[in-house]
């Protein structure tokens, strides 16, 4: 059977669950706030909450990567188990690996995080096209093999994305809005919502491209970055409909007590749908 679109799954779960991201981000400072400590165990105590508390209500999870690989293959395992639970639960993972390579190096990527066979696979990946977008074929196809998506990277909030990612190319285009126009090619015709999304953050005062890609717009930013649902409108202005706002800490930061990170990822979701809705 032909799997289910990732794009499909996703507009389904935003419409039913709220249209809302949570990171999963064990940084070595909030494992300390929750008083644990910055080992395995603690990784391991610090995911199953995140997961067992949110996996069951919130459309997407996102688990960054480096935060896991940093503790080496007991850190993996941690990861392994938090991608599987969350999916079981109901929640779509994707994750933030920001993979980007050429030829076979980019297929063992795709396979990692789009092959169904892989432990670690999940409904999406975030990916890198600075490589050039067609280097990013391998995954790409591998998604649509696996229903999964794929989140590449168009205009990040760093100050530093600005000297690439506004670049003139030589039909002057910036190099943005040439990955989104690209982004849109992957997307024509699917319905409700395409496969392949563009991460921009939320933080940006103005997207200055295009966002019209058919797909799903990746917000990293709400919350402790600064950014809030209120702006979302302004940023992504007809595309807004489409955006999943990400936020981590500002969930993340009323652990280790469960009610509280249900509590605080609640109130997000309906700040989301009030701004998103105009409400």
């Amino acid at each position: 059977m032909t799997p289910e679109p990732f794009g499909a799954r996703l507009r389904h779960a935003m419409d039913t669950r709220g249209p809302l991201c949570v990171g999963i981000d064990p940084h070595a400072s909030l494992l300390t706030s929750w008083g644990l400590n910055d080992d395995v165990a603690g990784l391991e105590r610090f995911t199953r909450t995140v997961v067992e508390a949110l996996a069951d209500r919130v459309a997407v999870l996102k688990p960054q990567s480096a935060f896991f690989e940093r503790f080496g293959s007991r850190g993996i395992a941690v990861l392994e188990k938090a991608v599987l639970e969350a999916r079981a639960a109901g929640a779509l993972v994707l994750m933030d690996a920001k993979r980007g390579d050429i030829g076979s190096t980019m297929g063992a990527y795709a396979a990692t995080y789009l092959d169904k066979d892989s432990p670690l696979f999940s409904d999406a990946v975030t990916v890198s096209p600075y490589l050039g977008f067609g280097s990013l074929r391998p995954a790409l196809d591998a998604a649509a093999v696996s229903g999964s998506g794929v989140f590449v990277l168009a205009l990040t909030s760093n100050p530093e994305g600005a000297e690439v990612q506004r670049a003139t190319a030589a039909d002057g285009r910036s190099l943005a809005q040439l990955m989104l126009d690209h982004m849109a090619a992957e997307n024509e015709g699917a319905s409700p919502l395409g496969s392949v999304g563009a991460v921009v953050g939320a933080t940006l005062d103005d997207a200055g491209v295009n966002l019209a890609i058919n797909g799903p717009l990746l917000a990293p930013g709400i919350g402790a970055q600064g950014a809030t649902p209120a702006d979302l409108p302004a940023l992504f202005g007809e595309a807004v409909g489409n955006v999943v706002p990400s936020v981590s800490r500002g969930v993340l930061r009323h652990g280790p007590d469960v009610s509280g990170l249900r509590e605080a990822a609640g109130r997000f979701a309906d700040e989301v749908r009030s701004a998103v809705s105009g409400s």
